[in-house]
């Protein structure tokens, strides 16, 4: 309990971060005084750099041998006019729809509505914004995307959304929430697009593996 305490304060800068000087009491006055723009920054930085880290860890470079690849402006622009003003408008919603209502009961109903309302509609722009910056242009391609991706990361959303959205509710400010599932994501997202990275080029190199043996094969000795 106290370490958990010890990161809300650090993370929030306490009941007393008003007035106190820094960039997390400057960075959560803007969260206070311009909500939406500041969201849209922190998500845009956050989904590049996503995109930026994962590439470097899965070493997926572009035909110039760059990591700064021609997604990371697009996961930036995702970032900022998709992903924040959709979170910034749902988690208003559940919050007004549990304000005021702090029983155990009231708690953890929030969560099941995170998780089976709000986690869903996320996802699903989610999945289809990464199938449109991936290169996918029909309906069909579009659709195939979801629908493989769907509950696995839906999997992923009900394993760690009641544990971030429990840890919001005791330790964070509402006006924080946001910001704070963005990291979340940006750990989880920066780890399974490195691995996603990662499977995409070996299945590339064993591909041209099989095919460079394929082309001596025809032509024996």
């Amino acid at each position: 309990h106290e370490l958990a305490d010890e990161i809300g304060v650090a993370l929030t800068g306490g009941k007393a971060n008003v007035g106190q000087p820094g960039y997390l009491a400057a960075y959560l006055r803007q969260l206070q005084t311009n909500p939406l723009r500041t969201k849209m920054l922190t998500s845009g930085s956050l989904s590049a750099l996503q995109e930026l880290l994962a590439s470097w860890i899965a070493k997926d470079r572009n035909k110039n041998g760059h990591y700064f690849t021609s997604r990371v402006p697009k996961m930036a622009a995702y970032g900022a006019f998709i992903s924040a003003p959709l979170g910034h408008v749902l988690i208003n919603i559940l919050q007004k729809l549990f304000a005021g209502r702090t029983s155990l009961r009231a708690k953890i109903l929030q969560i099941l509505v995170s998780n089976l309302i709000i986690a869903p509609i996320q996802n699903t722009v989610y999945l289809i914004s990464m199938a449109i910056i991936a290169g996918a242009r029909t309906i069909h391609q579009v659709h195939a995307t979801w629908k493989a991706g769907f509950m696995p990361v839906m999997k992923v959303s009900w394993v760690t959304s009641p544990l971030t959205l429990a840890f919001a509710q005791k330790f964070l400010p509402e006006h924080a929430w946001v910001p704070f599932f963005n990291i979340v994501a940006f750990c989880i997202g920066t780890y399974v697009n490195s691995v996603t990275k990662k499977k995409r080029l070996a299945a590339l190199r064993k591909r041209h593996f099989d095919e460079s043996r394929g082309g001596r094969d025809d032509y024996p000795g």
